[in-house]
């Protein structure tokens, strides 16, 4: 806390205000709070304040500032007689104890013109006149050709009344890659390696950013063009070309077999299925795009996008009980089958009414049972924006305020839940009364208003019906959040991290790494009428998504716009459903039909854990994407070496190693079916002569069985790539 704002004793003020000039608290004295840290987390602004004193988050409330400066400790905190001896002054200059240090010297302007507003009396200002309407930033985006060099960034804040400042010292400017873009004293930026970041410029509740983009100074770059297959890849290259950053070339067709398999599917592609597709004299494009027709909308493929649909929608019996979670997970797997539009699958589900066991999509309700967390889930899930931060203050990073949360939470606060006649139904239906949703500050009644302004004329009524018209506005192809959250998402499935990341924090100081692409994504799936099918049909077809995981020495440093594949450790049930068709066995899960496999479970309480829960199946008590934990822990590494799950696979009497013994295989042979079953790939001539000398060297089984297990081990089997 004791810190100093540099040369602020010396600095002139970038607003010299002459003795006669009047000082209003929201146009002068607010910003000197803010950028002086009275108002900071760790200060006045924490949520009880600071030794009894308490202002709102960064100044997010000036009215309420003003109010607890000037009435708090009956008006102690000024000494109208003498400015200059005000305890606001005499604290924040150290003249007496003060917990937060010294935050400005006593012959310094920002102590000046506090001490002048006090002396012209303390006026609030007029918000008509002193409130900020905008900032104007410049340069609008920093581009350096090398690692070392630097950039000033200027602020200018444009009030109500039409007047500007430079408001420079006072902005906060950030940078979200903290080691690349590095902020010092007056907003200089100096760029410290190759890579990209943003900037957040943050000044009186208004925010722009300001993209900052350091060139690889190496030599000899020249753009080889590769062949694109649709215009993702047009977009991906445009940004590519600009960053001096050459893609990688298409991964091979086991590679591909193997990723898109997996990533539409869940599955690994069997070992006749590998043999076909790798023998298969096609064309390598022609005979791609048949296997991905053939995988999507395949069972496996239903299977696999409703366990995606199960966590986000939190389809599970701790909230829905058995039944209810057997009758949701049939009705997200029925949309899933029928390629229903996603628009109107989610406008069923915040409009459903009556039973949930007659009417499933009521289920969405009973994981949140009020209107506040309903109205998250559903910003978050549908629009990809987190409105958490805004019930107890504006949203310190995006435009969000507060009133907008309870406005957002009206749209549910008339939707109720009751007990229906059989056991564990509940009815979902409107209140007829009772059901405002007041402000916390004041108790007045917030009427449902949209997030953003509705361009498709969306009438909000006064009456209980309100969620249908939030409904309409929601799904609307006007909306700007709708259609590019779910296309980021999608996005994120495939190629292992959003083009904004995460996924479900959209916001404009997370700003997208390509914004045509994202664009381009969006209006695709607007165009075809929210067909999902269709968006990750373009997808996979791309060879943006078909890159070798392979890099060169110009996309070796990239990890954010798609120059190569990303390895990725495979999701909990696609590494379960692979162990299982591995090793030629059947899943075992407890209260479920034989052969069950992972992606079939109708919620996470069925093995629960287990071998599942351990790689990270998400427990559906979070809407938040992070629940499902894609990291490797040592306590996985250990599960693969000693655990129950692999060593009973590989031993099995029915599995495959037995079978291949039975059936009189060669070691050759054997060593192909393995390397086929588990990598979807044939070894290479120095890894068949070493495994087939190991199975020649020892009982046959048990070595074959050792090869199985190792296999399973490799990071080969483990991951994606």
């Amino acid at each position: 806390m004791r810190h100093l704002l540099p040369g602020l004793s010396a600095l002139a003020l970038a607003w010299p205000l002459a003795a006669a000039e009047p000082v209003t608290f929201l146009r002068d004295v607010a910003p000197i709070l803010n950028k002086a840290g009275c108002t900071s987390g760790p200060c006045h602004g924490a949520a009880k304040g600071k030794n009894g004193f308490k202002l709102s988050l960064r100044g997010y409330d000036p009215q309420f500032d003003y109010e607890a400066l000037l009435y708090d400790l009956s008006g102690r905190r000024f000494n109208r007689a003498e400015p200059a001896r005000s305890l606001m002054l005499a604290k924040p200059a150290q003249l007496v104890p003060h917990g937060g240090g010294l935050r400005f010297e006593k012959d310094s302007d920002y102590f000046k013109i506090i001490e002048r507003w006090i002396s012209q009396g303390s006026p609030y200002g007029d918000p008509a006149k002193d409130a900020v309407a905008a900032l104007e930033v410049t340069p609008a985006v920093i581009r350096m050709e090398k690692p070392g060099e630097t950039a000033q960034v200027k602020v200018s804040a444009r009030f109500a009344d039409g007047q500007t400042r430079d408001v420079t010292r006072e902005a906060t400017v950030e940078s979200n890659v903290t080691d690349l873009a590095v902020v010092g004293p007056a907003s200089s930026v100096k760029g410290e390696r190759v890579g990209e970041a943003t900037l957040l410029v943050r000044y009186q509740g208004k925010f722009s950013t300001i993209p900052v983009t350091v060139l690889n100074p190496k030599p000899g770059f020249v753009w080889k063009q590769l062949a694109q297959s649709n215009y993702i890849d047009q977009h991906i290259d445009a940004k590519l070309k600009g960053l001096k950053v050459q893609p990688s070339p298409p991964a091979t067709d086991a590679e591909f077999l193997r990723r898109v398999t997996l990533d539409l599917t869940g599955q690994l592609p069997s070992v006749e299925q590998a043999r076909a597709f790798l023998a298969d004299a096609t064309p390598s494009k022609l005979k791609r795009d048949r296997l991905i027709e053939r995988l999507i909308g395949s069972p496996a493929f239903v299977d696999h996008w409703t366990v995606k649909w199960g966590d986000l929608l939190q389809s599970s019996r701790k909230f829905l009980g058995e039944k209810g979670a057997y009758g949701f997970h049939e009705w997200i797997r029925s949309s899933v089958a029928a390629n229903k539009p996603y628009d109107k699958m989610v406008r069923e589900l915040l409009t459903a009414r009556g039973s949930t066991y007659d009417e499933p999509a009521g289920n969405y309700f009973r994981g949140v049972r009020d209107a506040k967390p309903a109205m998250e889930k559903t910003t978050q899930v549908f629009l990809g924006v987190r409105m958490v931060c805004a019930q107890c203050h504006d949203h310190p990073f995006e435009r969000w305020t507060q009133n907008q949360y309870y406005q957002m939470s009206a749209f549910f606060s008339a939707v109720g839940l009751r007990p229906g006649y059989e056991v564990g139904e509940e009815i979902v239906y409107d209140l007829r009364a009772n059901y405002e949703m007041k402000h916390p500050k004041d108790s007045r009644v917030m009427a449902p208003q949209f997030l953003i302004a509705s361009t498709a004329a969306v009438k909000i009524p006064s009456d209980d019906r309100r969620r249908d018209a939030l409904a309409d506005w929601l799904v609307s192809k006007e909306n700007p959040f709708f259609a590019k959250a779910i296309a980021n998402r999608i996005w994120s499935y495939f190629l292992g991290q959003g083009i904004i990341d995460p996924v479900d924090d959209i916001r404009a100081s997370n700003p997208p790494a390509n914004p045509a692409l994202l664009e381009a994504l969006t209006n695709d799936l607007v165009a075809h009428n929210f067909d999902l099918q269709h968006l990750m049909r373009n997808i996979v077809k791309s060879r943006s998504y078909q890159a070798s995981f392979v890099t060169n020495e110009w996309n070796a440093g990239d990890v954010a716009n798609f120059s190569h594949a990303m390895p990725r450790r495979m999701n909990a049930e696609p590494l379960m459903n692979a162990v299982t068709l591995a090793a030629g066995v059947r899943p075992k899960f407890p209260d479920v039909p034989e052969d069950t496999n992972a992606s079939q479970l109708p919620d996470p309480h069925v093995g629960a854990e287990g071998f599942l829960d351990l790689f990270g199946r998400p427990s559906r008590e979070s809407v938040c994407e992070c629940e499902r934990r894609t990291d490797f822990s040592l306590p996985q590494a250990l599960n693969l070496i000693n655990g129950k799950t692999i060593s009973d696979a590989v031993a099995d009497p029915k599995g495959r190693v037995a079978r291949n013994v039975l059936a009189g295989m060669t070691d050759a042979a054997m060593v192909d079916d393995l390397y086929l079953a588990t990598l979807t790939r044939l070894p290479s001539k120095a890894e068949s002569e070493q495994a087939t000398k190991y199975l020649a060297g020892g009982p046959r089984a048990t070595r074959a069985q050792d090869l199985l297990w190792a296999l399973l081990n490799s990071k080969g089997f483990l991951y994606v790539y």
